[in-house]
């Protein structure tokens, strides 16, 4: 028995081959894109946000957990955290600052390059959480944070959701080629 009775004739395949570049039309219609220098700077140090990893405390297993798969941070290009704060653009505190270690997040943020963003990851960083002592300060009292994440601990959905509000700041960002050219 011949099996190639028994196959469906295809029959003409229309369409497959005609032109894509008809005469007549140029094709630039589809190819140029019109923008400004400050969406294009934003658009890109929105989508490339490299953070280094301050886990003080407990908020920082989340933290970690929000770079796993079944979370995957990469989806917002900030997946490649930095040990080195000449290296990242952007500092999650996570857990409580206390007094001595207050000197060394105002250091390693002055060592980070412009421009340099803060999250302040939990109720301990924020407000110092349930340890309401003499030890412990909120982590605005050191430096300028950007956006804050509530919890004891806070999820790795709530970072996420941060990430994403840091991306919208960065975003509506105004006057940044006269940030990157020095004219202010």
């Amino acid at each position: 028995m011949d099996l190639r009775e028994y196959r469906p004739s295809l029959g003409a395949a229309d369409g497959i081959f005609d032109r894509i570049d008809l005469p007549g039309e140029t094709g630039f219609e589809d190819s140029i894109l019109t923008t400004t220098v400050d969406a294009a700077i934003n658009w890109a140090r929105k989508n490339s946000i490299w953070p280094m990893a301050f886990g003080l405390a407990c908020c920082a297993i989340e933290m970690m957990a929000m770079t796993a798969s079944r979370f995957d941070i990469s989806r917002f290009g900030a997946e490649v955290f930095r040990g080195s704060p000449r290296q990242s653009d952007l500092m999650i505190i996570a857990g409580r600052v206390s007094n001595k270690m207050a000197p060394v997040v105002r250091q390693l943020y002055q060592q980070m390059p412009e421009p340099r963003w803060v999250i302040s990851m939990g109720a301990c960083a924020t407000s110092t959480g349930v340890f309401s002592n003499y030890a412990l300060i909120p982590v605005n009292q050191v430096i300028p944070v950007d956006v804050y994440v509530p919890g004891c601990p806070p999820r790795p959905e709530q970072l996420i959701y941060a990430i994403m509000l840091l991306q919208k700041k960065i975003e509506k960002e105004k006057g940044v080629i006269q940030k990157v050219l020095n004219l202010d």
